[in-house]
């Protein structure tokens, strides 16, 4: 960019936030700081102004120079985005053919995308040798607040901040000047992130043979190498992660660790900060803008050391890189699903490998593809095949529902279990992956059932609240008191958790019961305020749904009870059966992680299915051996690649209109080793109000599916249908709805 020499460049090229595939010349702006790639700039753009990322120089362009516009303003005198990360996120632009600028948007904070400064680093002070000999009684008497703040400079006199002094008098710096003029006091560098010098790291437990094996493999590592921890659950994954992040600490390194869901943040913040003796930098779309962008910035500028947040912190800057972790890295939550579709996992593989550091993949369930890549040895695989110390694996147990009665959905010889489980002092967490009252409200004279106007799915009831819901578009209306049709009494079918907490409560009575799902942790601190009442024991019965499978802690937890396992068995999904036994076992895996030992109940109408009884007698190992030989078999992944062609609109010809001319276009393009299987609908047809399909495109070997792709995007914007209906394209696709 710039050469040394001050000459400015003829033309800057800008991403911006465009839906375009390209980037855009400009007239470099009136600055004296020379230019460089990562810096923002702001454009204008059409009628309006636009923030963008310089990316490169020209000495020439296409545009005629009547139309070549200036840029108006530099917004960065160093770069924001450095040349890795640049390169990454060039990289993910090409592979997921998505525009660039709207890549590193989805980059950057949201203050920043606007234009905003980066914060600056926080004021910071200390007491000097002459500042010891101040009799701070003395200088009370006609200086309260001045002797207040040399209180403080003498007890913490590594150095303290506005943080120290915010309870004291709100003109502390009216009194802090006088101490600086006086020499008592000393300004220091100060820095964006809290500094660890007076936190006590805790002691954790020691570790066992597999543990320490996997750290030593890790830690032994000269520049880049992907491991696949694969422990069971309640191994100690964690453990070993805070093993390796001491480790990168002693170095001066930092290490980025993603979680999938905002839900595991807070547990594991207070874990890190406690072992690690720091603060965590925190990362996901919980938090504010500011708290988010000071975050990254910490991060940027080496002052946060450890890192923790959801997918999109895969794009956080790091100054000295040391380590990169993906804990549940079979969860689908790291993909994102609308927008920008990135797999924060593969990323992360990804700028592993372009900063030359460790990446570490966690899970007790792997994803099939990083099986597939431990089989290639792309992976190396780390096992933690036991718990620690007492605790044991928990027994599995099929309760075949199919020939006796249930009350809300529970067999009695779950009940009896529960109780038995309670009254020997234990907590049990019953499982159910379908919130509301009821999935259904259904006539009991015409058989009508209440379905969404805009959806091609039933409403569901939440009696509490007195309504029925589309968990799909979010609808709602009022529940009617008798069947519009007939008149006839309408009645609530099937169980969900709230209709679950109602009867355990009844069942139960004596017991505190706490159900966490979507309807009960809207509100900011919810999860974590639930949460804790299990870990202290205060609840000792758990309900939810699919939040409780991800990574909690309950060491009490002596049965886990899965009242309905049949969800997934017949999925029209070819990840169904891997979605379910993951979750089968993530769950069960709460259950007997201390001494006491854990019991896994699970309801069934099916005890015979394979599914089934591979995960209960043989584990996740012999079921994913099985199941991976299919998939190579039949050529899905991660034996073959797939991209998705989704189309929207609310004329449904639209739809099909569009995809069908996208299949066109792809006639002359498609090799015989790439497969297109549609148009059609798809699972879902209508949502939202509006028709929904798709072509979906399968190759046997990702270059072949790539270089299809490149020449097939560019046809599709051109596409004489293209404006009638929204559309996007997926590649790796993680759900086929």
């Amino acid at each position: 960019m710039s050469d040394g020499s001050g000459a400015r460049p003829a033309i800057i090229q800008v991403a911006l936030p465009a839906p375009l595939m390209r980037t855009f010349d400009y007239r470099p702006p009136e600055t004296h700081v020379p230019l460089q790639a990562g810096q923002r700039v702001r454009v204008p753009f059409g009628r309006t102004r636009k923030v963008g990322v310089i990316m490169g120089t020209a000495d020439h362009t296409s545009v005629p120079p009547k139309k070549l516009r200036a840029a108006e303003a530099l917004l960065d005198e160093q770069p924001l985005l450095d040349q890795s990360l640049r390169e990454l996120l060039a990289w993910a632009a090409h592979y997921y053919h998505y525009p660039l600028g709207e890549v590193i948007a989805a980059a950057l904070p949201a203050q920043l995308r606007k234009g905003s400064e980066l914060p600056c680093a926080a004021e910071r002070w200390r007491i000097t040798a002459a500042g010891h000999s101040v009799e701070i009684s003395a200088l009370a008497k006609r200086a309260r607040v001045q002797a207040a703040i040399m209180d403080v400079a003498h007890a913490h006199r590594q150095g303290f901040g506005r943080e120290q002094l915010a309870d004291l008098s709100g003109s502390w710096r009216k009194s802090l000047s006088p101490l600086i003029e006086q020499g008592w006091l000393e300004s220091i560098p100060g820095s964006l992130w809290p500094s660890s010098a007076e936190n006590h790291p805790l002691p954790g437990p020691s570790l066992n043979t597999h543990q320490r094996a996997a750290v030593e493999a890790i830690h032994g590592t000269k520049g880049y190498a992907a491991f696949l921890l694969d422990g069971v659950t309640g191994s100690g994954k964690t453990e070993v992660y805070l093993a390796c992040i001491k480790e990168q600490l002693a170095a001066g390194r930092q290490s980025l660790v993603l979680v999938p869901e905002i839900g595991l943040t807070p547990q594991l913040v207070m874990r890190f900060r406690e072992r690690l003796g720091l603060e965590v930098a925190v990362l996901h779309s919980g938090l504010s803008d500011g708290d988010r962008l000071l975050a990254w910035a910490a991060a940027a500028d080496g002052s946060a050391q450890v890192i923790l947040g959801t997918r999109s912190a895969v794009f956080t800057p790091l100054a000295r890189p040391g380590l990169l972790i993906v804990d549940e890295e079979h969860d689908p939550s790291l993909k994102q699903q609308d927008g920008f579709r990135y797999s924060a996992r593969d990323l992360a593989v990804s700028r592993a490998a372009r900063l030359r550091v460790p990446i570490v993949l966690g899970s007790a369930t792997p994803a099939f593809e990083s099986l597939d890549n431990v089989a290639g040895s792309r992976y190396t695989r780390l096992e933690l095949p036991h718990r620690p110390g007492a605790s044991k694996p928990p027994s599995f147990r099929l309760l075949d529902i199919s020939r006796q009665p249930t009350r809300e959905g529970l067999s009695p010889a779950l009940e009896e279990s529960i109780g038995q489980h309670l009254a020997d002092d234990g907590q049990v967490l019953v499982y159910l992956n379908r919130r509301g009252y009821a999935p259904v409200l259904m006539c009991a004279g015409c058989g009508e059932v209440a379905e969404c106007t805009r959806c091609d799915a039933r409403m569901v009831v939440h009696r509490s609240q007195g309504y029925l819901a589309c968990h799909h578009c979010g609808a709602q209306r009022a529940i009617p008191e008798n069947c519009e049709h007939c008149g006839d009494v309408l009645r609530p079918i099937g169980q969900g958790t709230e209709r679950l907490e109602t009867y355990l409560r009844e069942r139960f009575p004596e017991q505190t019961l706490v159900r966490i799902d979507r309807d009960t942790t809207r509100r900011r601190g919810e999860i974590e305020r639930r949460l804790e009442t299990v870990r202290s024991g205060e609840a000792r019965l758990l309900l939810g749904t699919q939040m409780l499978t991800k990574g909690h802690d309950f060491p009490n937890v002596t049965l886990v009870a899965i009242v309905d396992a049949d969800q997934g068995l017949f999925g029209t999904d070819f990840r169904a059966s891997e979605r379910l036994a993951q979750t089968i076992l993530q769950v069960a895996g709460r259950a007997g992680r201390a001494e006491r030992p854990g019991e896994v109940l699970i309801q069934t109408l099916y005890p015979q299915h394979p599914l089934l009884q591979a995960l209960t007698t043989e584990g996740y190992a012999a079921f994913a051996q099985t199941a991976l030989a299919e998939r190579r078999d039949s050529g899905w992944p991660p034996a073959g690649y797939l991209a998705l062609l989704r189309a929207e609109s609310t004329d449904r010809e639209a739809v099909f209109r569009f995809l069908q001319q996208a299949n066109e276009a792809a006639e002359p393009l498609a090799g015989p080793g790439v497969l297109r299987l549609g148009p059609a609908p798809a699972p879902m047809e209508k949502r939202q109000g509006r028709y929904r399909g798709q072509l979906l495109i399968r190759a046997g070997k990702r270059g072949e599916l790539q270089n299809f792709l490149g020449p097939w995007r560019g046809l599709l914007e051109g596409l004489p249908a293209a404006r009638q209906a929204r559309w996007s394209l997926d590649i790796d696709p993680v759900e086929l709805f």
